[in-house]
């Protein structure tokens, strides 16, 4: 593992257009705030440029305002792991609105770790436009 702190910073934060989750491509930037209308579909979240941590694991998570799943049970967080692939390593953490929106509002929190340390953590507002 390389001896050289990672160097990390969220460089655009707010509303995106639609991700691909297929595609190497990040979504276009629309509009840099934390403030989200709860419409169906919007994207929102952040893009970090993370630099010098090629091949170390960095683990994600999203946490949702109770929101429920099909059966009444407040879902879990979102979370997961990917590996950064380069020195020089864009990564997108976001999530979109979905139907329906009255129980999406609230405080939606975006978190990156790396190491067990958090090096990204942003929280979005969505209400009710």
């Amino acid at each position: 593992m390389s001896k050289l702190k990672a160097d990390v910073s969220i460089i655009q934060s707010g509303i995106f257009s639609q991700w691909d989750s297929d595609s190497d491509e990040l979504p276009r930037f629309l509009k840099a705030t934390v403030h989200v209308p709860a419409e169906i579909d919007m994207e929102f979240g952040f893009v970090t440029r993370i630099k010098k941590a090629k091949n170390q694991v960095l683990r994600y998570c999203i946490y949702h305002p109770d929101i429920p799943d099909a059966d009444g049970n407040i879902r879990e967080p979102f979370d997961g792991e990917v590996y950064i692939k380069e020195n020089d390593w864009k990564f997108y953490l976001g999530d979109c609105i979905w139907p329906p929106v009255s129980n999406k509002v609230g405080n939606w929190r975006m978190t990156l770790e790396l190491n067990g340390k958090i090096i990204a953590d942003k929280t979005y507002k969505v209400y009710l436009p």
